[in-house]
């Protein structure tokens, strides 16, 4: 059996170029199928160790369950840890806000419900997140939202 040595890639541009491994040693191949095995469980550590703040977060300042599918919870909890631990940084610790307007902020991220919205949101800013939260919609917020 032959060992590939050509690959194309398909960018997302449209474009493809093909790549030529015959000239790369086949330890560098082996050593590079060895890094991605240690990347790939680096990767599942890394996030297993987020999952877990996310989690003991969510639970020391009163967040809500977040709602959706299966796959999208744990992945919508970390990207809420995130962006909160995000804002709180910019905006009290080395922005001009105060316990209270803090609060008040902590009050509507916890209106957001939908983990999609909290995974749409991943790379926002943190000084972002009033905006963002005062821009959900009615179907972003929980099913037992006090202020529906």
């Amino acid at each position: 059996m032959a060992v590939r040595t050509h690959w194309t890639v398909e960018h997302a541009c449209s474009h493809s170029v093909d790549h030529d491994l015959s000239n790369r040693p086949a330890d560098k191949k082996a050593a590079r199928d060895a890094d991605s095995e240690s990347k790939d469980e680096w990767l599942a550590t890394k996030r297993a160790e987020e999952q877990e703040a996310a989690v003991a977060w969510a639970k020391q300042f009163d967040m809500p369950q977040l709602e959706g599918p299966e796959k999208a919870l744990g992945w919508g909890e970390r990207s809420r840890h995130q962006l909160m631990t995000a804002a709180h940084t910019a905006l009290v610790v080395e922005g001009t806000w105060d316990e209270a307007d803090w609060a008040e902020l902590e009050e509507k991220a916890r209106s957001i419900t939908r983990a999609g919205w909290w995974i749409d949101q991943r790379d926002a800013d943190g000084t972002d997140l009033l905006e963002l939260l005062d821009a959900a919609s009615e179907a972003d917020r929980g099913t037992e939202n006090p202020f529906r």
